[in-house]
C-alpha cells in the first residue's frame, strides 16, 4: 500500500480523515457518512463524504469491515495519524498528583513498580507494564538442606537480607556432611558478590583442582548453582497489571483477538523483549499492530518509554498495552510522566 506524508492529503480529506480516526479512537466503533455529515463543520453531503471515505480506503488508509458500511483507520492510517496528526493532551493536575501520590508512598523499589502498573492499567483501562531494571543483588550465603527423597533446598539469602528458595536434586541418601560441606564452600564464595561474579569465580576454581571439595560436594555446588543460573534466566522482568481490562464491552465482539493478545501477555519474557527495543528511545516509543511482531495477530499496541536513575541511565521501561484503538493522545504524554516521576525514585 502507498504510504504517504499527511501533507499529501488536501484540508477537506485531512478532516474526514481525523474525524473518522478520532471516533473510532472514541468508541471503537467504524463511522460512517452519516455520522460524518451530522459532525458539523463540513458542509458536505453523504455522497461527497463517501466518495473522500473511498479515496482513503484506495490509499490504505481505512478500511471497511463486512459487519458495517462505516470506515475505520488501518494500522497504516493510525501511524500516519499519531505521526502527523495527532495533538497530545498533558496529563491533568488529578492525574499528576494520582501519579506522583502513588509513586510517593514508603516502601521497597520493587513495590513501586507494581504500584506503577497498576496505575498505569486504572488511568488507562488497559494492561500496564513495568520492565524491571536489570540489576543483581549483593549475595550473602547458600544454604543446602536435605529435604529427603533425593531432594534439598538451597537457601539463597541476599546481602539486603532477602531470602529465596529454591528445591534442587540430590542422589539418594547423601551424607548431611556432604551438604554441610558445599553450604560452607558456596558460602565462603558468595559473600559480597553478585551470582554471576560467583558462578565464575567458583567454577574457576573448581576447574583448576585447588578447591578442597571431593567429587560429590562439588556436585552439590554445580547443581546449587545450576538452579538459581537457570532461574535467573528464565524469571520474568516485567510486572503486568490489569490484563481484565482489555475484556471490556467493545471486546465482545472481537473475543479471539482478545485471547491471543491475553496468551501474548502470559509470555512475559517475550513482552519484555518487545520493551527492551523502546530503552534506546529518547521519548516514548508508540508500536501499532504488525509493528511488532508479538502482537501482530492480535492487532493490538504498545506505549512505552524508558525510565532512567539520576546518573541518566536507562534502567527499565514502562507502558501500556491495549487495543489498537487506544487513546494516544491521552496516553502518550501520560506514560512519558509516568516514567519521569518513577525515574526520580531510582537511586
Amino acid at each position: 500500500m502507498t504510504s504517504l506524508p499527511i501533507s499529501e492529503l488536501n484540508a477537506r480529506t485531512r478532516e474526514i480523515f481525523r474525524l473518522v480516526v478520532e471516533g473510532y479512537l472514541g468508541n471503537g466503533q467504524p463511522v460512517g457518512s452519516k455520522t460524518l455529515a451530522g459532525a458539523g463543520g463540513l458542509s458536505l453531503s453523504s455522497a461527497s463524504i463517501r466518495s473522500v471515505l473511498h479515496e482513503l480506503e484506495g490509499l490504505g488508509l481505512l478500511a471497511a469491515p463486512h459487519t458495517s458500511a462505516g470506515r475505520l483507520p488501518t494500522e497504516q492510517g493510525l501511524r500516519l495519524f499519531v505521526d502527523g496528526m495527532m495533538q497530545v493532551a498533558e496529563p491533568t493536575l488529578e492525574e499528576r498528583t494520582a501519579i506522583e501520590s502513588r509513586l510517593g508512598q514508603p516502601g521497597p523499589i520493587e513495590a513501586a513498580l507494581t504500584a506503577t502498573s497498576a496505575l498505569l492499567s486504572e488511568l488507562s483501562a488497559a494492561a500496564g507494564v513495568v520492565m524491571v531494571p536489570q540489576r543483581e543483588p549483593r549475595l550473602a550465603q547458600m544454604q543446602l538442606v536435605s529435604l529427603g527423597d533425593g531432594q534439598a533446598l538451597a537457601v539463597l539469602v541476599g546481602a539486603d537480607g532477602s531470602i529465596e528458595n529454591r528445591v534442587v536434586a540430590v542422589p539418594q541418601g547423601l551424607p548431611s556432611g556432604t551438604l554441610e560441606q558445599a553450604s560452607n564452600f558456596l558460602s565462603a564464595h558468595l559473600g559480597g558478590r553478585t551470582l554471576t561474579e560467583a558462578v565464575r569465580a567458583i567454577r574457576i576454581e573448581i576447574a583448576s583442582g585447588h578447591s578442597a571439595l571431593d567429587g560429590a560436594s562439588r556436585d552439590l555446588v554445580e547443581r546449587g548453582l545450576a538452579v538459581w543460573s537457570e532461574d535467573a534466566l528464565r524469571r520474568p522482568v516485567l510486572i503486568v497489571r490489569g490484563a481484565s481490562n482489555l475484556l471490556d464491552e467493545a471486546a465482545l465482539s472481537d473475543l479471539e483477538r482478545i485471547r491471543m493478545l491475553l496468551d501474548d501477555l502470559e509470555n512475559k519474557q517475550s513482552v519484555a523483549e518487545l520493551l527492551d527495543a523502546a530503552r534506546a528511545a529518547e521519548a516514548t516509543r508508540i508500536f501499532i499492530g504488525a509493528e511488532n511482531r508479538l502482537f501482530a495477530l492480535s492487532g493490538s499496541s504498545v506505549i512505552a518509554s524508558p525510565y532512567r536513575d539520576r546518573d541518566g541511565r536507562v534502567v527499565g521501561v514502562v507502558g501500556v498495552i491495549g487495543p489498537t484503538r487506544l487513546n494516544y493522545a491521552r496516553l502518550v504524554p501520560m506514560v512519558d510522566f509516568t516514567a519521569q516521576s518513577l525515574g526520580k525514585l531510582i537511586g
